[in-house]
């Protein structure tokens, strides 16, 4: 039975490294929450390493700026590691192909003008769907307005050309302040209903875990799973990613399924938390409202 915690602190001794989501946990995509970023700087002057664990599309520096600019303090954290991080190593050595159509916004070109070090930008071409060898899929165009839906017929032709898509994003929406978008992760799905091929490289999936704890090991330190705690908002990604790897995992439920939980969102209401996870048949190590 998961048991929840009133507060990270009561359990960090047990731990030795974090696995961290930003959105939904340290963020809401306007602002830090105060209390999760003091839980982590404490943590962190425990002795504990954290790294900041997302599934953007883009790569970490791209990200380190971005929650810079929102307040996110460099001394929560250690690492910040990227599914655009892990899907970029798998584009550059080809899995989709070179000549590939981009289904995503602008904001992410970084994705390809920023190619992983012993790579070149100019290895990958940019083209019409048509004239595409795979897919990269970042999100929607537009994001604030557009569903997956929206791209029924694009998916359609790419699935009759045979075309793979390099999914950068697994998950299926983020709430951006009170407002809920969709991700890279829900158009990869509709393509595989409709009987194409995606190809998945952040959170539940193996390769974002495998390059933290490189990243980690090139810093002296080793990721042992047991002393290492999972941590995120996303039950289907961050939950169910630290489970298959072995690890403890802490459910802030006050995220994507915060009006599960109850009325006050800092104390999740256990009837219904175990209800709600028993249906889902997963079972967290903890749970907490807000990561604090």
């Amino acid at each position: 039975m998961t048991r929840i915690i009133p507060t990270l602190s009561e359990i960090a001794d047990g731990y030795d490294t974090l696995f961290c989501d930003l959105w939904g946990c340290v963020h809401n995509g306007h602002a830090p929450f105060p209390a999760a970023v003091e839980a982590l700087q404490s943590y962190r002057k425990g002795g504990g390493k954290v790294v900041l664990m997302t599934n953007a599309p883009r790569p970490a520096a791209d990200v380190v700026a971005t929650i810079g600019g929102m307040g996110v303090p460099r001394d929560a954290w250690d690492i910040v590691v990227t599914s655009g991080d892990a899907a970029q190593f798998a584009l550059f050595e080809g899995a989709v192909g070179h000549r590939v159509w981009h289904l995503g916004p602008a904001k992410d070109k970084s994705f390809f003008t920023n190619p992983p070090e012993g790579h070149r930008a100019s290895d990958i071409t940019r083209v019409p769907l048509s004239e595409a060898e795979g897919i990269v899929c970042t999100g929607p165009f537009h994001e604030m307005t557009e569903t997956p839906e929206d791209y029924r017929g694009q998916l359609l032709l790419a699935k009759v050309n045979g075309l793979k898509m390099l999914c950068t994003n697994p998950d299926i929406v983020v709430d951006l302040g009170d407002r809920r978008i969709y991700c890279a992760g829900a158009i990869a799905e509709l393509y595989t209903e409709m009987g194409g091929e995606a190809l998945y490289f952040g959170k539940p999936h193996p390769p974002i875990y495998d390059l933290a704890r490189r990243r980690l090991a090139d810093f002296g330190h080793d990721v042992d799973n047991v002393r290492t705690l999972a941590i995120g908002d996303g039950l289907v990604t961050d939950i169910q990613g630290g489970l298959s790897e072995g690890m403890d995992t802490l459910f802030v439920t006050g995220g994507l399924a915060a009006d599960q939980f109850g009325p006050d969102v800092e104390q999740p209401d256990p009837a219904l938390l175990e209800a709600w996870l028993g249906s889902r048949q997963l079972s967290p190590s903890f749970a907490i409202g807000r990561l604090r």
